[in-house]
């Protein structure tokens, strides 16, 4: 259920109902929308319709909805958004032939990470992320990487996804500064049991010292080189931050 008061405006209480399609692994009945966003049945019975005719939400034989196809058009509209996947894409590429193994396109939203890219392969260790999708950023290696150039540590209580997840801001702060000193970041098991990831940050000239986005490469622990993988991910790294730059 979303945390806080209920907005007031009509738009961002369509806001709510998109993002909660959007977090979603599958459709959302009518009641599941009412309890993920807080917002009274009817109401969103009546802003979910209202969704679905301009075409931002479609509904399911079922009954059931989903982000719609035209939304997804808009997001891919984002000049900023296209021209860094239009870039990173061939690296992307390059990173899954050499490891066969799934390989990320993230950027930084609020606390978490969100995977704006995907590719992954037959060969690759089947993994829970998503195109679209969202983790917290202190469990995974590109949210790691956004975390360790950000001056603010994180204040909240942070959800342990698995034993391994680091949740206490000592453990924390030291593997946010070795992130910094070697240039990359790991996970190590902190999002799920057996995945491992390695990631490293893409910047732009204009935006100062963090990075705008991460690539990363994730698989099965045992079969990641974490030190292989980090010095072939901070090469691909920096060849998109020079390709942004001209």
């Amino acid at each position: 259920m979303t945390e806080g008061p209920l907005p007031k405006s009509v738009l961002a209480r369509g806001v709510l109902l998109l993002r909660a399609c959007g977090d979603a692994e599958t459709a959302l009945s009518l009641a599941e929308l009412a309890l993920r966003t807080g917002l009274p049945k009817p109401t969103a019975h009546r802003l979910i319709g209202e969704l679905v005719r301009l075409g931002l939400v479609d509904r399911t034989p079922e009954g059931s909805y989903r982000i719609g196809l035209a939304l997804f058009v808009l997001g891919q509209s984002s000049p900023s958004v296209r021209e860094l996947r239009d870039v990173a894409l061939p690296y992307l590429g390059d990173l899954h032939e050499a490891t066969h193994e799934n390989v990320h396109l993230a950027v930084p939203d609020g606390t978490d990470t969100l995977f704006l890219e995907k590719i992954t392969g037959r060969r690759a260790t089947p993994i829970v992320s998503r195109t679209g999708g969202r983790l917290p950023a202190h469990c995974t290696a590109t949210g790691k990487v956004f975390l360790a150039q950000d001056p603010r540590p994180p204040h909240r209580t942070l959800p342990r996804l698995t034993p391994r997840t680091l949740v206490l801001p000592g453990q924390l702060a030291r593997d946010l500064a070795l992130t910094r000193a070697r240039g990359y970041g790991v996970n190590l098991e902190e999002a799920e049991i057996g995945i491992s990831a390695v990631a490293a940050p893409v910047y732009a000239p204009d935006r100062g010292s963090r990075p705008i986005a991460a690539i990363s490469v994730t698989g099965g622990t045992r079969r990641l080189d974490v030190d292989r993988i980090g010095a072939r991910l901070c090469a691909a790294a920096r060849a998109i931050t020079r390709t942004l730059s001209v």
